[in-house]
């Protein structure tokens, strides 16, 4: 009459075992490995010994310990939590409309153009002033900006900032560089709360901004985060 609850019980547990190695393989196969006859093995060698010192764990009394109870209850919550958040972000896909609105939202900040500009900061406008006398005089962009220019990030590649988008800078510098005629420096210093520019621009060109699909899975990324902040702060 034992017999029949001893199978049983020992029939449950190695099907619970089963199931511990398939979430393990299921994890290793999600992190990259190939599901080969030695992964299986090192799993099962894994789980074994994980079995073998919990039960240790268990006769001295560990899992009765306060302290490591509140430390498992956490552990326990945290395979919840990452379960409910998955499910919850299949469930509530960001529309297809909300991408597009973002993604024409940051083609029109970026905008259709990308400028190769180079600068020299100083701390005053009477020194770009004369910054702008000596370019007027013949000096070259590049040795001034070596020379005199404050910004430690450009000055020793002759000021240059390479290409980019308005949005990259601050208003007045981007205000002055669109304005500014290509192949030529801006004839009056342009003041930002870093100091005082003269700015070159020194090419033109159309922006290359990559198309919606190109950027989809990271604009989804982005508003999903948004839309759990959303919802936890709801909750």
């Amino acid at each position: 009459p034992k017999a029949a609850p001893a199978a049983k019980a020992a029939e449950g547990k190695a099907l619970y075992q089963q199931a511990q190695f398939d979430i393990v393989l299921k994890d290793r196969l999600a992190q990259g490995q190939q599901d080969t006859p030695e992964l299986r093995a090192a799993i099962r060698e894994e789980l074994n010994t994980r079995e073998l010192l919990a039960r240790e764990a268990r006769k001295k009394g560990l899992d009765k310990n306060a302290e490591l109870k509140t430390q498992m209850d956490l552990a326990s919550q945290t395979v919840l939590v990452r379960a409910f958040v998955a499910d919850w972000i299949k469930n509530n896909p960001v529309p297809d409309a909300d991408l597009r609105k973002e993604y024409d939202a940051i083609r029109t900040q970026i905008g259709d153009r990308e400028y190769k500009v180079a600068h020299i900061l100083v701390d005053n406008e009477a020194d770009a002033k004369d910054v702008i006398t000596q370019l007027q005089k013949g000096a070259k962009f590049a040795d001034l900006a070596k020379e005199r220019s404050k910004d430690p990030g450009s000055k020793d590649r002759g000021g240059d900032l390479d290409w980019n988008a308005p949005a990259n800078f601050v208003k007045p510098f981007s205000d002055a560089m669109v304005k500014a005629e290509k192949g030529k420096f801006t004839p009056q210093p342009v003041q930002t709360q870093f100091g005082w520019h003269v700015i070159l621009v020194e090419d033109v060109r159309d922006a290359k901004v990559p198309s919606f699909d190109e950027v989809k899975p990271q604009l989804a990324q982005r508003l999903q985060a948004q839309m759990l902040d959303k919802y936890f702060r709801d909750l």
